[in-house]
């Protein structure tokens, strides 16, 4: 395996799981986000799919608004046809090719 320089030690992997967590609990209803905005506010750019992993499989991300997470063109997760009703639940918008209109709907904070 490649070692790679911005490898994370089990500490700063932990506070990244929380960093994550925290975001997604405050995207604002009718709002998106992406997996690469998230990882740079928690301080690792390069680590967009660790997002999606933390997501996924950290205890307590199930209760929070995890389908206002999209990838950076406004695609939903494969795999998971519920976000897009989700979304659409809060009044999220799509485009004519699925993804979601990202000028209308991005969160930046």
């Amino acid at each position: 395996m490649k070692d790679y320089p911005d490898r994370m030690t089990p500490e700063q992997a932990r506070k990244f799981g929380e960093d994550v967590l925290n975001i997604v609990s405050q995207i604002p209803y009718g709002k998106v986000t992406t997996y690469g905005h998230i990882a740079a506010l928690a301080g690792w750019p390069s680590h967009s799919r660790m997002v999606g992993r933390t997501l996924r499989y950290m205890p307590g991300a199930e209760n929070l608004p995890c389908h206002r997470v999209v990838n950076k063109e406004g695609r939903t997760a494969p795999g998971w046809s519920r976000q897009r009703t989700l979304l659409e639940e809060e009044g999220v918008h799509f485009k004519a090719n699925g993804h979601v209109d990202m000028t209308r709907h991005l969160w930046e904070p």
